[in-house]
């Protein structure tokens, strides 16, 4: 298989034109009711009872033997040994930081969206308080204020006009 073979329509070059985007794999709210399922599954893994119970069944199949109590093999068998002990205790941690980690993002991303917003805004009214500087800089000042269908201070954002209006 060559290249040329796997190379996307698009002109993206890479993994990541092969395989899409990766930056968010998970939807904000799932779609299916088995998408609705597994994301409790992070929650359930990290959550303090489920942790706690790990640790007891630590204590009951990695400590006790090592003071001489006997656990049975049935015990052992379904319990588990030492290593898949404390490899759930790793994936409860885990699941702990990254659902700390998800929620993070997501706030952050909010902030960020929100700061983009004003920053547009204020961009826009500037170029209607100082419309002349602007096309000066050869910037046009076409669009019309946030939220409203006209431009503040008239057609072109000069103040001492008035709209088709009046």
């Amino acid at each position: 298989m060559s290249a040329e073979d796997t190379a996307p329509a698009d002109g993206g070059e890479g993994l990541g034109a092969l395989i899409g985007p990766v930056h968010d794999l998970a939807d904000e709210q799932p779609r299916s009711r088995i998408d609705r399922i597994l994301q409790w599954v992070p929650r359930v893994l990290s959550s303090k009872p489920h942790v706690l119970v790990l640790l007891g069944l630590g204590v009951y199949l990695i400590v006790l033997p090592l003071v001489g109590v006997h656990v049975s093999a049935n015990a052992e068998l379904i319990g588990g040994n030492y290593t898949n002990v404390t490899s759930d205790i790793g994936a409860c941690i885990a699941a702990g930081g990254t659902l700390h980690l998800v929620a993070q993002s997501r706030k952050h991303r909010k902030v960020e969206e929100e700061r983009l917003r004003l920053a547009r805004d204020t961009h826009r009214l500037l170029h209607y308080v100082y419309g002349d500087a602007a096309r000066q800089l050869g910037h046009l000042v076409t669009a019309a204020a946030p939220g409203h269908d006209q431009p503040p201070f008239g057609g072109d954002g000069r103040q001492g006009q008035g709209s088709d209006a009046t």
